[in-house]
């Protein structure tokens, strides 16, 4: 009898108090909804939209999530530094140096089978690190010997590099899921036949912004040219992220599905006052 597939949810970056909020709210739905065996989740700017905290995380973790990523703004918060060292669940990109704090991958073991998750970054439009392609086969002859599911959050600008990290990994991952522009793209597919790919899975945050910032303050600095404070942005709270089934025996994706739900507050899912963000 063929094995039941696995169902992983990964959830673009959340953003904030209102990104929390959103994701507190409706991903134990969404996981009872589509039979989720693990949850995902960029979190490099839940904490007021720069990095994360101790505080940030266990939100997310008590919400369902499985493993928290990250990205270049994970180290804007002091906390972070400790809470990459002592929760293996927390992954920062694998191809910073040697001797950052944190871990290159994360190995899970659920329903049996064992599942590897790593996290990377870009390099164009952002630090110059590491190769990212070649951490990537560094881990996968590290860790992968033994696991057939394996997942990789790219946090990267360009959608060139992202889409050639998926070219890359095709036929040896189960999933590439770029994340970082805010933005989500609708070219879900499956390439070579095995590895489930999507350019950028968007936010989860405010939409009455530019990408999770106050509009007005985004708008000074363009026409000013003066810099100003950032501010988190409130309002039209959207939940994106992307659904992934596969063959737990093989590691092959079966589909994948994108999952938008737009105005969230307005949906009965939870209510918020108008006047104020959640707590930062």
């Amino acid at each position: 009898m063929p094995s039941k597939p696995f169902r992983v949810l990964f959830v673009g970056d959340v953003y904030g108090g209102p990104g929390r909020e959103a994701f507190r709210a409706l991903t134990p739905l969404l996981v009872k909804e589509h039979g989720v065996d693990l949850v995902i989740v960029n979190g490099e700017n839940l904490a007021g939209g720069t990095g994360l905290t101790r505080k940030t995380v266990d939100e997310l973790f008590r919400a369902g999530a499985g493993c928290i990523t990250s990205g270049n703004h994970v180290w804007r918060q002091k906390e972070a530094y400790e809470v990459l060292e002592e929760d293996k669940r927390v992954l920062r990109p694998a191809n910073y140096p040697d001797g950052a704090p944190g871990r290159d991958y994360l190995c899970l073991t659920i329903r049996g089978y064992k599942i590897l998750i790593f996290n990377l970054l870009g390099r164009i439009f952002m630090e110059p690190l590491d190769s990212p392609f070649q951490k990537a086969e560094m881990i996968l002859k590290e860790a992968a010997e033994e696991t057939t599911l394996i997942f990789c959050d790219f946090h990267a600008e360009a959608s060139s590099e992202k889409m050639a990290m998926g070219w890359f990994l095709a036929g040896r991952v189960t999933a590439v899921i770029g994340t970082h522009t805010h933005i989500p793209t609708a070219d879900e597919r499956i390439l070579n036949g095995f590895t489930a790919y999507l350019t950028d899975a968007g936010m989860t945050g405010s939409y009455d912004s530019v990408i999770g910032v106050d509009k007005d303050v985004i708008l000074r600095r363009f026409t000013t040219a003066l810099p100003d404070r950032f501010k988190e942005a409130c309002e039209d709270v959207w939940y994106n992220g992307v659904l992934v089934e596969a063959d737990p025996e093989t590691g092959r994706a079966l589909s994948i599905q994108r999952i938008q739900h737009r105005g969230v507050e307005k949906n009965g899912y939870f209510v918020r006052g108008e006047s104020s963000c959640p707590e930062a």
